[in-house]
């Protein structure tokens, strides 16, 4: 096809073809465009729309998201996933909003000649863009519009789903603590055995619900809520209404069975008051008979009297004895026990007995009143008929009811002795419960109660090891155990089957064998006591097992165990057991002990108290020490762990810097100690979050310091509850602050009794060791010592020691007891001082003398042999500034080297604490020094203090062989 092309050659021309309408203003025509405008129009029009789509693709697919959520079954999850669905849709909300204003913007872009010039028109491409953007504003409004539907739908159920697991838990709580509060009134068993007994049961019982109170109105408020959740048409109404109804059942439950139990014990008060008033009714009217005397009843106005008496007294039992034994029967069976059933006969029978009395008494005076035709002999009453001695208790008797009349009556006053009894009934409120025989009721009573709980307790173990334990091994259950649990048997149940075995084959049975004699059950606890040691280690595995339980107690696993057992409570709650039931013994040993103190076996009963107490306290201590971070060692190699405990600690050591020294004694460092046979451990106490055992603290270990090289300063002057621990001769000094004197005293006394031990072990061993060479090697003849100034002294002093039948050779191992002198300085030039001082030592020195050497020198007699002094390093045990230089001092503790012995008996030594040379008589060094290097010494003296000081050095355990464990690397 031919097109025609005409050449114009001016915009008039061209006007001659084309419209002005239709062409652009540069062109001569009204045609309002820009094409610039135009392509910057188009594009926003297009990145609009490209945005309207978008937006609805992520609403669709965040609402897809959204449909497809499965609820959680938790409070904190179901929280999470509506908080994060929340601050989505919040910003889906904000993308919305950002683009409806882009489109408006581009609306307003568009139709903005028209709002300046109400008669301009929009030209078709105008109008057709406009369209465009007005149909995609509509499009994003009817999608935002679906969502907000959607998503509102959504957040309800959320919200609907996060009070029902609200609910739940809530349910669970309240019906855990339910069935807590079921079980403690279950134990409301006992009606009591006296007024006294009955009140004080019904206080527990009021006490309990008091405390039950809070639960149950918790309960009744939770199982209130049906009603919303019906009326708020909540998806779940349907498994929520039969827990608010078990909820209301537990309740009244609960209720009314507090109630029934209050009945009962009210029943039983109205039935011991019945019993008590017969009991006083009875003891009034023997006392009665008792003080009527007899020679005025002979006459006819005495006899008169005495009937008017007797039928006055009689008048008052309308309300005070027992009327018939069948109706008391009938109307109390459902309290009346075999023991009290028995109890109501004798009191019955006492009462039967009373007015027998009364009835032969009114029959004799009836006689006497009448008229007398001859004079009457005055007889007393024939002693055989009555009952009960006057002078025996007025309180409850269940025993020897019947006795004869002559020991129920004595010519006694009736108003004296009414007004003792009264005042004897008041004294004790009517109760016989401090009476042996009831002590002995009381007695009985724990002691069943004791086993009673224990065949429970032993049950309670089989129960969970055959229904949890077991089934862990079972293959037909294995498919319900998640991998992450399967192998961790030992973890969650720990030794639970020792423990039982313990209890079913040894424990029970022994218990049993003492239920006739409850006050020698102490004896029982004696003898098994090492066997509770395994407590020990259920309780150090405990933080285990409930950080594994905590993880897996929704196992379907333990929901099945707990199903197929028909428990109320899970598994957790029985793995407390064994430590609710170590802790409960010594609650019942102190209620025997409080009821057995004149009894035979309360010795026992009070070590058996107090060893129980020991296991609870090293179980405890145990606790502390698991939680012990950065020891390298094994902590079982530093022995048993006698204390542990927090105090604030001061340091004062020879090396180092002064300022740092300085700013130590004022700034104490809380530590945490923990005291071990061989080692004491500084650690700092740094507190844990998490809960449960997760919570408990754990301690960063520091250093710690050789028991076998630590000295004690037990007294520091200027405050009472701080004490020293010194190491390697004072070169480290630790002053300890206990929080209260009695805390120290516990300290000092266990740290010296370990290097007491020590001690001890190091002079058996040095026995044995000396004993073996004496009997394998001839004995060295004497030899002359150096020629000294202070030979005499010395052969004094082994004329003394010959006198002291205990004196023993720590040979090896160059243990010396250094004598308290007063004052500070006095020396060792008098022999006599140092006997003398020693004996008043608190036993601590007075026992020794500084003794020989292994290769010491036997003299005839058997008498001590002169130690013999050999240059080396040595521990001084006692002051000194005596010596030939008035500059040369030493002090306790100091390590000192002899260098070497002149002719005139001096000995040249050197101070390496101070850096001093001097020198000192070999006799004085005698006392001064032990018989090894790294002398060890017990001391009682402390620079010139009235302190006690204890110090042990290394060389006892290298020489003694006393500890196979070396803790020279363990000081830091």
């Amino acid at each position: 096809m031919k097109v025609p092309i005409i050449m114009l050659g001016s915009v008039s021309e061209l006007q001659g073809y084309i419209d002005k309408t239709q062409l652009t203003e540069d062109l001569g025509g009204t045609l309002d465009y820009c094409h610039n405008r135009w392509l910057s129009r188009r594009t926003a029009i297009e990145g609009f729309a490209q945005k309207v789509k978008q937006t609805a693709q992520i609403l669709q697919s965040f609402g897809t998201e959204l449909a497809e959520t499965e609820l959680p079954n938790d409070v904190q999850s179901t929280s999470s996933l509506l908080a994060t669905h929340t601050e989505k849709k919040d910003k889906m909300k904000e993308d919305i909003r950002v683009a409806v204003e882009q489109g408006d913007d581009i609306l307003g872009s568009i139709t903005k000649p028209v709002t300046e010039n109400p008669e301009y028109k929009l030209n078709q491409d105008q109008l057709d863009n406009q369209t465009t953007v007005e149909r995609l504003l509509a499009q994003l409004h009817e999608t935002e519009t679906a969502f907000d539907e959607f998503w509102i739908k959504h957040q309800q159920k959320l919200e609907q789903c996060l009070r029902l697991r609200n609910f739940e838990q809530n349910f669970r709580e309240v019906k855990a603590a339910l069935d807590i509060v079921s079980e403690r009134l279950s134990a409301f068993t006992d009606v009591g055995n006296s007024r006294s007994h009955v009140e004080h049961i019904l206080k527990d019982l009021a006490n309990f619900e008091e405390k039950s109170h809070e639960t149950v109105t918790k309960a009744r408020m939770l199982a209130s809520e049906r009603d919303d959740f019906i009326q708020s048409n909540h998806y779940a109404v349907d498994s929520i209404i039969p827990k608010c109804s078990e909820l209301h059942h537990l309740c009244d439950a609960l209720t009314t069975e507090t109630e029934r139990r209050r009945n009962l014990l009210n029943k039983s008060l109205e039935l011991h008051d019945l019993l008590e008033k017969s009991m006083k009714w009875c003891d009034e009217g023997i006392y009665l008979l008792a003080s009527q005397p007899v020679d005025k009843c002979q006459s006819q106005d005495g006899a008169e009297a005495a009937l008017q008496e007797i039928e006055k007294f009689l008048d008052t039992g309308a309300g005070n004895k027992i009327k018939e034994l069948n109706k008391i029967y009938r109307e109390y069976a459902h309290i009346l026990s075999e023991d009290l059933k028995e109890h109501v006969q004798k009191v019955f029978q006492k009462q039967e007995s009373m007015e027998e009395m009364f009835q032969k008494r009114q029959v004799s005076l009836k006689k006497l009143a009448a008229k007398q035709t001859r004079p009457v002999q005055p007889v007393a009453p024939r002693p055989e008929a009555f009952v009960k001695s006057p002078c025996t208790s007025p309180s409850l008797q269940r025993e020897n009811v019947s006795s004869s009349e002559g020991s129920a009556l004595r010519r006694v006053n009736y108003r004296k002795g009414k007004s003792e009894m009264t005042e004897l009934h008041q004294s004790r409120g009517g109760s016989t419960m401090d009476d042996e025989e009831n002590l002995a009721v009381l007695r009985q009573h724990v002691m069943n109660e004791l086993i009673e709980t224990e065949r429970a307790y032993v049950e309670e173990l089989l129960c969970v090891l055959e229904g949890y334990a077991a089934e862990m091994d079972n293959p037909l259950m294995a498919h319900l155990i998640s991998p992450e649990l399967q192998n961790k048997k030992d973890i969650l149940f720990g030794n639970m089957e020792e423990i039982y075995h313990f209890h079913n084959r040894i424990f029970l049975r022994e218990l049993e064998t003492y239920v006739e004699y409850p006050e020698l059950v102490g004896r029982c606890f004696l003898d098994q006591m090492e066997d509770f040691q395994i407590y020990e280690k259920y309780c150090q595995n405990k933080p285990r097992s409930e950080s594994l339980w905590r993880q897996f107690s929704d196992s379907v696993f333990f929901q099945e165990c707990q199903r197929k057992l028909d428990h109320k409570l899970s598994l957790d709650s029985y793995l407390l057991k064994p430590v609710q039931r170590i802790t409960k013994y010594q609650l019942l040993l102190k209620e025997m002990l409080k009821y057995s103190k004149n009894c035979e076996g309360a010795e026992d009963l009070q070590e058996a108290l107090t060893s129980i107490l020991g296991i609870l306290k090293a179980v405890n201590d145990s606790m502390h020490q698991i939680a012990i971070t950065g020891y390298d060692g094994n902590l079982n190699e530093l022995g048993k762990l006698l204390m542990q405990g927090s105090f604030n600690v001061w340091t004062d050591h020879k090396k180092g810097h002064t300022k740092v020294k300085d700013l130590a004694r004022f700034k104490p460092m809380q530590r945490h100690l923990f005291l071990h046979e061989k080692a004491v451990l500084f650690c700092k106490k740094r507190e844990e979050n998490g809960e449960g055992y997760e919570k408990a603290p754990s301690y960063s270990y520091k250093h710690s310091l050789n028991m076998a090289a630590v000295g004690i300063t037990e007294n520091v002057k200027g405050d009472a509850k701080k004490f020293e621990i010194w190491y390697n001769a004072r070169e480290e000094v630790y002053i300890i602050q206990a929080p209260t004197p009695e805390v120290k005293a516990t300290w000092v006394n266990e740290i010296r009794k370990v290097l007491t031990s020590q001690l001890q072990a190091c002079r058996e061993a040095s026995q044995h060791r000396t004993l073996e060479q004496t009997q394998s090697l001839p004995l060295p003849l004497p030899t002359s010592s150096c020629a000294s100034p202070s030979r005499n002294h010395i052969r004094n002093t082994k004329k003394t020691e010959e006198k002291k039948a205990d004196l023993t050779s720590l040979e090896g191992c160059g243990t010396t007891v250094a004598p308290k002198y007063p004052e500070k300085g006095k020396g060792w030039a008098k022999p006599s001082h140092s006997l003398d001082a020693s004996e008043e030592n608190d036993g601590w020195s007075s026992a020794e003398e500084p003794l020989n050497s292994s290769d010491a020198e036997e003299e005839g007699g058997g008498g001590a042999g002169e130690m013999k002094l050999t240059p080396g390093k040595y521990t001084v045990v006692t002051d000194y500034d005596k010596g030939v230089s008035e500059e040369f001092t030493v002090k306790s503790g100091d390590l000192v080297q002899l260098i070497r012995e002149g002719e005139d008996g001096l000995w040249f030594v050197k101070n390496l604490s101070s850096g001093r040379e001097g020198c000192i008589p070999a006799s004085n060094l005698l006392m001064l020094i032990g018989n090894s290097k790294s002398a060890q010494s017990l001391s009682s003296s402390e620079s010139g203090t009235a302190s006690s000081n204890l110090s042990t050095s290394s060389s006892c355990s290298d020489s003694c062989n006393v500890s196979s464990t070396s803790f020279s690397d363990i000081k830091g």
